[in-house]
C-alpha cells in the first residue's frame, strides 16, 4: 500500500532532499506534496488525502510545532501521523514534540535507513514493504 506524504520545510532544496531520501529508502510513497510552512501545509491537508506528514520545526509563519498543535485540534487531521525532521535534536525539542503528539522525530542529517525504519514503524509496514499484521486469505472459506 502506498502512502500519501506531505513534506513541510521552508527550504525548497531540503524538501527535495527529504523527498528523494524517502523514495530511495524504499518506503512506499503514493502522492507526495510539499509545503513551505505550516500555513501552506494546512491548505494541503484540507484539500488532499494525506497519510503522513514530515515537518521541520523551525519555519516562518507557522512552525512545525504550531502545525502539529493545530492538526491535533481538528477531528480528522489529529489522526494523521506527524514526524518531526529537524536539526534541533535537544531533549527539550524532542520532548515538546512528543508532548504535542508527534509520532516520531528524525534528526538531520539522516540516512535512508533512518527514514525507512521510522516511517515503516509508524505506518505499520514491515521492513520488506509488507504491511505488518497483514492476514493472508489462504485457507479462508469465502
Amino acid at each position: 500500500m502506498a502512502f500519501n506524504v506531505l513534506i513541510v520545510d521552508d527550504s525548497s532544496s531540503m524538501r527535495a532532499i527529504i523527498k528523494k531520501i524517502v523514495k530511495i529508502s524504499g518506503f512506499n510513497v503514493g502522492q507526495c506534496w510539499e509545503a513551505a510552512d505550516g500555513k501552506d501545509a494546512m491548505k494541503v491537508l484540507l484539500a488532499e488525502w494525506v497519510d503522513l506528514v514530515l515537518t521541520d520545526i523551525s519555519m516562518p509563519n507557522m512552525n512545525g510545532l504550531e502545525l502539529l498543535s493545530t492538526m491535533k485540534k481538528d477531528e480528522i487531521l489529529k489522526s494523521i501521523p506527524v514526524v518531526m525532521i529537524s536539526t534541533e535534536g535537544s531533549d527539550k525539542a524532542v520532548r515538546e514534540s512528543e508532548e504535542l503528539g508527534a509520532s516520531g522525530y528524525i534528526k538531520k542529517p539522516f540516512v535512508p535507513e533512518d527514514i525507512k525504519r521510522t516511517l515503516s514503524a509508524i505506518m505499520g509496514e514491515a521492513e520488506d514493504g509488507q504491511r505488518e499484521n497483514d492476514e493472508s486469505f489462504e485457507g479462508c472459506d469465502f
